[in-house]
């Protein structure tokens, strides 16, 4: 058995390079994150724990759009410290013309679960959410 230490980065690969990288430089910026690898097709950034980073899509995929539920990919989730940060970052989203799928609500996937979902430039779908105490993460200590 390997006790692992969380995820240490996500990578997506977007069709619209152009218009996701200044959206992306905006949220993970907003999130307290650094780039650190900016080239051309490439976006790579660091902070909370955390490393998030885009590329472009080689030519023949970039007509595509994301869908959710095909084979692959069906969201990224970023955890918020404290309730209020899910509704700081939906008013940010707002600001900045995001598209949002629903604004901040509780769900049952937890007891306290609370979060906003929105879509990036290639509609790829992402969610910041709070969850109380430990959530579902207790479950694995038993």
């Amino acid at each position: 058995m390997v006790d692992i230490n969380g995820i240490a980065h996500v990578m997506l690969t977007v069709s619209d390079f152009e218009k996701c990288k200044p959206f992306y430089a905006q949220l993970l910026g907003f999130f307290g994150m650094k780039p650190v690898i900016d080239f051309d097709g490439f976006l790579y950034c660091v902070g909370g724990r955390t490393a998030f980073g885009i590329q472009r899509a080689e030519e023949q995929h970039r007509h595509e759009r994301f869908v959710q539920y095909r084979v692959g990919l069906h969201h990224v989730s970023f955890r918020a410290r404290e309730r209020a940060d899910v509704d700081t970052l939906h008013a940010f989203l707002v600001d900045i013309g995001a598209t949002i799928v629903h604004a901040p609500e509780e769900a049952e996937w937890a007891p306290g679960y609370y979060s906003v979902l929105f879509e990036d430039p290639d509609g790829i779908r992402l969610e910041m959410n709070y969850v109380p105490g430990k959530g579902l993460l207790e479950a694995e200590k038993k």
